[in-house]
């Protein structure tokens, strides 16, 4: 059964177990526009990365505003306590191998291209990513 995860089953520690259980790709929904929470995804996407998992990440709404080269403050700002950002950790997801799109709506709504966004970073196209999303072998976290 597809094991759907929000941000706060992930505050509770509940990630680990459902990437063990035989799920082999993640998917990371961010829309937050909490620089907090949006590094926190990332720091997270990272840990499962490094143990292994294929990962999507999917940025919507505010959430995608990390993936901007003219990127909000928020987005580009160190935070305590290592001094990460949200976009300089969506940029080292991008070298690990992690897939990194913005919502199909997110540039018209913005009316904007692609050419805005940072290198590493394409648009998604929804038939594509509800068959991510919904693969047995996924787990969804968002935030």
């Amino acid at each position: 059964m597809k094991k759907i995860l929000t941000a706060a089953f992930l505050a509770l520690g509940l990630a680990g177990p459902a990437l063990a259980d035989g799920h082999d790709k993640l998917v990371t929904v961010v829309t937050a526009d909490e620089p907090q929470v949006q590094l926190m995804s990332m720091v997270l996407t990272h840990q499962a990365i490094d143990k292994g998992h294929a990962s999507h990440i999917l940025l919507c709404g505010p959430g995608g505003d990390i993936a901007l080269k003219d990127a909000p403050e928020s987005a580009t700002a160190p935070q305590p306590p290592r001094d990460a950002s949200p976009q300089g950790l969506l940029q080292a997801a991008i070298k690990k191998g992690a897939t990194v799109e913005v919502c199909a709506i997110y540039l018209p709504g913005k009316g904007a291209d692609e050419s805005v966004l940072i290198d590493g970073v394409g648009v998604a196209q929804p038939p594509a990513m509800a068959d991510a999303m919904v693969d047995d072998d996924s787990v969804v976290w968002s935030f």
